[in-house]
C-alpha cells in the first residue's frame, strides 16, 4: 500500500481470479468458461453495433431489458443490468448492508463476498457449512442481517432445491436473501418466480458461463421494482453507463438464440457426467454437481500437487489454499476433446506418484 492509500483498505484481500496465462496454450478449465462460442446471432448483433460506439449507449439499456423480462417472465421494472453479475452483488453489498446490517455468507462460497464486504465497510457474519459441504437451511433462519447465497454454490458445485431457498427467504422477513445463480443454466433451480412472492429477494444471474459472453461482461438483477430501484440509485450514483453497446447487442443475440443456449447447456452436463465417472474410477472423490464445473479430491496426491502436475503438462484447473478444501480442485467442464484428454493426463499422473 502507497503512504497516500486510505487506512479502509488496510485490511482488504483483493480477489485473485483465476490465470489467463499467455506463456503458452493451455487446455483452459479453471475460470468456469463455456468450451463454446458466443451463438452466431449474438456475434452478428455485436459486430453491426461497434459502429455506433461512438455514442454512450442507453443508460436504461431497453432493448436488452424488455427481451430480457419477457425470457424471465417479469416486468421490465423488475430487471436491472450491470457489468457481470459481480456489480450486481457489489451493488447489493452497498445498498443492503451496512455496520448494523452484516452481510451474512458460507465459509466456503464465491471469494468476492468477504471481498466485497472489506472494501465497502460492513461487518460479515460467516456460516460454517456441513461436513459434506451443503447447507443447513436452518443456520441462515432469522439471522439479522443480508444473507448471500451462490446456488449452485462456487467452488462445492452443490446445489439447494427451491423450496429450501423459499425457506431461507421466509425465515428472513425483515432482511434481504440474494441468491447468487450464475451456475443455475446447468441442472439447478431458479428461483426468479418468487420474487413477486416475496419482497426481500434479489436474483443475480450471469451471461459468462452459459450464454458463453465471459469477455463481454453482462450480469442482471431480478427483483420486486423497489428493490430493483434501490439497486438503480448505486448504479446511477457510480457508473450509469455500466454496459457497452457491444455487450447490450450480444445479450439481446444470447437471449435471442434459445436453441443454441439449451443445446449448450445440455452437452456441458452431459460431459459433466462422463467427466465424473471417469474421475471417480481414478479413486477421486467428486461432489455432486450442478454447476459447468466438478469440486474433486484424489486419495493419492493433494488439491496443490495436482493443480501443479496438470498445469505442467498444459492443464489449468483451479486450486484453494483454504484448510477446508487444500486438498480439492475445482475443474471446469470444456469440451469432450479436452475432458477426454484431462482424464488421461491425471492417469498418468497417477502412475507417476504411485
Amino acid at each position: 500500500m502507497s503512504k497516500f492509500s486510505s487506512k479502509r483498505l488496510s485490511g482488504v484481500k483483493p480477489y485473485v481470479a483465476g490465470e489467463q496465462p499467455q506463456d503458452k496454450k493451455y487446455i483452459k478449465l479453471n475460470t468456469n468458461e463455456s468450451p463454446f462460442p458466443p451463438s452466431p446471432f449474438a456475434q452478428r448483433l455485436a459486430r453491426e453495433s461497434a459502429g455506433d460506439m461512438l455514442l454512450y449507449p442507453d443508460p436504461d439499456y431497453k432493448s436488452l431489458t424488455e427481451i430480457a423480462a419477457e425470457k424471465w417472465g417479469v416486468k421490465p421494472t423488475e430487471i436491472l443490468f450491470t457489468n457481470g453479475s459481480d456489480e450486481a452483488l457489489n451493488f447489493a453489498f452497498i445498498a443492503f448492508c451496512d455496520q448494523d446490517t452484516p452481510a451474512v455468507f458460507a465459509d466456503i462460497t464465491y471469494g468476492f463476498y468477504p471481498v466485497f464486504a472489506e472494501i465497502n465497510g460492513v461487518p460479515k457474519k460467516i456460516i460454517p457449512l456441513k461436513d459434506d459441504f451443503t447447507i443447513d437451511i436452518k443456520d441462515y433462519f432469522g439471522v439479522s442481517g443480508t444473507v448471500f447465497i451462490a446456488n449452485p454454490n462456487a467452488p462445492t458445485g452443490i446445489a439447494l432445491k427451491k423450496s429450501d431457498i423459499e425457506k431461507i427467504v421466509k425465515a428472513n422477513p425483515d432482511n434481504i436473501v440474494v441468491i447468487d445463480e450464475a451456475y443455475v443454466d446447468f441442472g439447478a433451480e431458479t428461483c426468479v418466480p418468487l420474487i413477486n412472492k416475496y419482497d426481500n429477494l434479489i436474483i443475480t444471474q450471469t451471461f459468462s458461463k452459459s450464454r458463453s459472453l465471459a469477455g463481454a461482461r453482462l450480469g442482471l438483477a431480478i427483483a420486486n421494482e423497489s428493490l430493483i430501484n434501490d439497486l438503480k440509485t448505486v448504479k446511477f450514483s457510480t457508473n450509469p453507463y455500466n454496459i457497452s453497446r457491444m455487450a447490450a447487442a450480444a445479450g439481446i443475440g444470447a437471449i435471442g438464440d434459445e436453441e443454441y443456449f439449451n443445446a449448450n447447456c445440455a452437452a456441458i452436463m452431459k460431459t459433466r457426467e462422463t467427466f465424473t465417472d471417469g474421475l471417480k474410477k481414478s479413486g477421486f472423490t467428486v461432489l455432486p454437481s450442478k454447476a459447468n464445473f466438478v469440486f474433486a479430491k484424489s486419495g493419492s496426491l493433494s488439491g496443490e500437487k495436482l493443480y501443479t502436475e496438470l498445469k505442467k503438462r498444459g492443464i489449468l484447473v483451479r486450486h484453494f489454499d483454504l484448510p477446508r478444501i487444500k486438498d480439492f480442485v475445482r475443474i471446469t467442464i470444456g469440451d469432450n476433446k479436452d475432458m477426454e484428454r484431462t482424464l488421461c493426463v491425471i492417469s498418468d499422473i497417477l502412475k507417476v506418484i504411485k
